[in-house]
């Protein structure tokens, strides 16, 4: 039975959460769970929430746990990532400096100037988790939840021959919600979906194999809450004829369109974007909030006597894990290399396509082009994203700044000389965690 090891185990709920979608799959329930995390006390309740689950459920499986990464890596098969580099101290710079310049950001994980940012903080950690994977588990496949997601798997991709593809919820998430919008079972939607990851778009979105896009034109135009659930995403839908996958909060930086001005924020992204009520203060509020609770929870999780809940969810890696041992084919949307699969996007850049996993193997789908009017702006972040993960490897500090400065939200706000100050100001903060970058 294959060996499953997740690196970040201390994300409490996602790792209790996949372990128990894990074990539900006849192929998968003797698995061997090896948790490793930094922190000591993450780690020992993650061990406990996954021994709870293999104890109710009677599985025949076995979980370990360890602060080492390399006993961790040793012979597994599969190896699941989900790692912060850096607390919330240190990822707040990444908002908060930037907005004293007028580039205001909530999100901040994907791309722009904060995504570049945190790129630039955890490639390294990640290609030394992937440099490891080299020497421990040449073979094993690593299922990244990381972010910015397009540009780790990229760096990995680049300089390392292991076998990366990573995963995100917002291509399925849209999915669901455009089917509710038009009243359409789950079941009866086939879509394809391409781009980047935060920046895919539904190239087909059919309702029992008919086209649904004018469907979901009408409910935007003609039901105000709908309009109201995703401002951004339903102008850029109005305006550009395709739905794009992540939420408006997220999209709402990745453009020029909606966050150059206050009056355009206060407009279309400070309600309607997925998040409440959608800015970074509520973001930031909020994880402050869960640095003083999160223990309590956790306890109350770990001490209930309540049974678990054990029926499977729908979390990507499980589905892929059971098919690649033998199990029921899977098709998901992954990031991969763009080996031909989109023709008007960089070649070997990292994509968010369909791709089939089975016991063949991860099997990517080409797609074809991109749509002209999605294409333009996709082609610019991916582009950005060469640049910034280019930069993080080699430790160019001027490709850092000529990569946020053709950031759409960064050159729609600030000259040149004041994008520049604000990369300064960034890497002077960020120093400790920037080693590569270190003058000489």
């Amino acid at each position: 039975m294959p060996k499953i090891t997740f690196i970040g185990a201390g994300s409490f709920g996602f790792t209790r959460t996949l372990v128990r979608d894990l074990l539900t799959f006849p192929l998968l329930e003797a698995s061997h769970i090896c948790l490793m995390d930094i922190d000591a006390q993450r780690l020992e309740w993650s061990q406990r929430a996954v021994q709870r689950i293999i104890d109710e459920g009677k599985y025949p499986a076995t979980v370990s746990a360890t602060l080492d990464r390399v006993e961790a890596l040793r012979g597994a098969d599969y190896v699941i990532v989900t790692i912060l580099a850096g607390s919330t101290e240190v990822w707040r710079h990444d908002i908060e400096i930037p907005k004293r310049y007028g580039v205001d950001m909530n999100v901040g994980d994907t791309r722009g100037v904060s995504g570049v940012f945190r790129a630039l903080r955890t490639i390294p950690v990640m290609v030394d988790i992937a440099r490891d994977m080299e020497r421990y588990c040449p073979h094993a496949l690593m299922l990244n939840y990381t972010n910015p997601m397009a540009m780790l798997c990229r760096a990995i991709d680049r300089t390392t021959d292991v076998t990366v593809t990573g995963l995100c919820h917002s291509v399925q998430g849209t999915a669901e919600m455009l089917a509710r919008w038009i009243g359409a079972p789950m079941e009866e939607i086939t879509y394809t979906c391409a781009g980047i990851n935060h920046m895919a778009w539904y190239l087909e979105y059919k309702w029992k194999g008919e086209d649904a896009y004018p469907l979901i034109r009408k409910a935007i135009t003609e039901r105000p809450e709908v309009y109201n659930e995703e401002q951004v995403r339903n102008e850029m839908f109005l305006a550009l004829d395709y739905y794009v996958t992540e939420s408006s909060g997220h999209n709402s930086e990745y453009n020029w369109w909606f966050r150059k001005r206050p009056d355009l924020i206060e407009k279309y992204c400070t309600h309607g974007t997925g998040w409440n009520p959608g800015e970074y203060a509520y973001i930031l509020k909020h994880y402050q909030e869960r640095e003083h609770t999160w223990r309590d929870e956790i306890r109350q999780w770990l001490d209930n006597p309540a049974p678990l809940d054990l029926k499977r969810g729908h979390e990507y890696a499980a589905y892929i894990i059971n098919a690649l041992e033998g199990g029921e084919p899977f098709r998901f949307n992954g990031n991969v290399p763009n080996k031909r699969l989109i023709d008007n996007l960089p070649q070997d850049a990292c994509v968010e396509v369909p791709v089939w996993a089975s016991r063949e193997g991860l099997e990517p789908v080409a797609v074809g082009p991109l749509p002209p009017q999605c294409a333009i702006l996709t082609n610019l972040s991916a582009q950005i994203e060469e640049m910034a993960v280019e930069a993080a490897l080699t430790g160019n500090r001027r490709l850092v700044y000529q990569a946020v400065a053709h950031d759409p939200l960064s050159a729609a706000v600030l000259s040149l000389a004041e994008i520049q100050q604000m990369v300064d100001d960034l890497f002077a903060v960020n120093e400790p965690y920037l080693p590569q970058f270190a003058k000489k």
